[in-house]
C-alpha cells in the first residue's frame, strides 16, 4: 500500500508538472498564479465539506483528490519560482504535527481530549509570538486569517477569547444574550427603516450571539448551518415538485399556499400524515 501511495504521488506531481511546461503544457494551467488559483481552492474546500454534510464518501474521495490537486498546483508555481517544493510542504507539517503533539511524539502527558486542545492552543500560540513582530504588542486573537468566512472568524475570535477566560460559563447562558440582541433588532425596525447602518450592526451582534450559542453547546456553526441550507433546498424542491403535480409554479401560487406545502415536505420527512 505505501508503495502504491509513493507512485500515485509522484504520478501526480509529474501531472502536474506537465500541466505546467511552458511549452507543452496546458495553456490554462500555464497562465495560473497563487492569486488566481487560490479562489478554486476555497472553492474545493467547500466541496469537501458538502461531501461531508451529506455522507457522500464516494463524493468525499473525489472532493479531496481536487482539494490535493490544489496543494499540488500550488507547490509547483511556489517550486517554479524557487521558493519551495511539494516535499517542503510535506515536510513543514510533519514537522508542525510533530512539535505540536509532544505527547505522542515526546514525553509530555495529556490528561483529556480537552487537555489537548489546550496545549495545541498554547503551543500554537507560543509559536505565533516567536514569529510575530516584535514592535506589536502580542495578542490572543493575533494570526487569524482576514479572508476567513465571517461566521468561522466569528467562532475562532470567541474561541480565543475564551481561552484567556472572556466566555459565558454555560451554553444556556448564552440564550438571553441572543434574546437581548433579538429585542435590539426589533427596535431599529420601530426607529428607522430597514437596511441602515444601526440594523446592519444589530443583525450583526445577533448572529454573532448565535455562533457563542452553538460554540458553546459543541455544535459547528458552520456545519448546522450548512444542514440547515441543505434541508431548505431539499423541502423547498419539494414544494415546488408538488406544485408542479397541480400544474402550477411558485409564481403562481400564494404565500400561503406554498407554507402550506411547506409544512406537508416537513411532515413527509418525519413520518407525520
Amino acid at each position: 500500500m505505501v508503495g502504491n501511495q509513493t507512485e500515485n504521488m509522484s504520478r501526480l506531481l509529474a501531472i502536474m508538472e506537465r500541466l505546467r511546461d511552458p511549452k507543452t503544457g496546458c495553456p490554462w494551467d500555464v497562465a495560473q498564479t497563487f492569486a488566481t488559483i487560490a479562489p478554486y481552492t476555497i472553492e474545493e474546500a467547500y466541496e469537501v465539506a458538502d461531501a461531508i454534510a451529506k455522507n457522500d464518501t464516494a463524493a468525499l474521495k473525489d472532493e479531496l483528490g481536487d482539494l490535493l490537486l490544489q496543494v499540488v498546483f500550488h507547490a509547483r508555481i511556489a517550486e517554479e519560482a524557487g521558493q519551495f517544493s511539494f516535499a517542503d510542504v510535506v515536510q513543514a507539517i510533519c514537522d508542525k504535527m510533530t512539535r505540536r503533539h509532544p505527547h505522542v511524539f515526546g514525553d509530555a502527558k495529556v490528561k483529556d481530549a480537552a487537555a489537548q486542545t489546550i496545549a495545541w492552543e498554547s503551543i500554537k500560540a507560543a509559536e505565533r509570538a516567536a514569529a510575530g513582530n516584535k514592535d506589536q504588542p502580542v495578542s490572543v486573537l493575533d494570526g487569524l486569517p482576514a479572508g476567513l468566512p465571517a461566521l468561522k472568524q466569528a467562532e475562532k475570535l470567541q474561541k480565543r477569547a475564551a481561552r484567556v477566560g472572556f466566555d459565558w460559563t454555560e451554553a444556556k447562558d448564552v440564550l438571553g444574550k441572543i434574546r437581548e440582541e433579538l429585542e435590539e433588532v426589533a427596535a431599529e425596525f420601530d426607529v428607522a427603516v430597514p437596511a441602515n447602518d444601526r440594523l446592519t450592526d444589530e443583525v450583526g451582534d445577533l448572529l454573532f450571539a448565535c455562533v457563542n450559542l452553538a460554540r458553546k453547546a459543541n455544535i459547528d456553526p458552520g456545519m448546522a448551518l450548512r444542514g440547515t441550507n441543505l434541508k431548505f433546498d431539499r423541502r423547498f424542491r419539494r414544494v415546488e415538485t408538488l406544485l408542479a403535480a397541480n400544474g402550477r409554479t411558485p409564481e403562481q401560487a400564494t404565500l400561503s399556499e406554498m407554507e402550506a406545502l411547506w409544512v406537508q415536505a416537513k411532515n413527509e420527512e418525519r413520518g407525520v400524515t
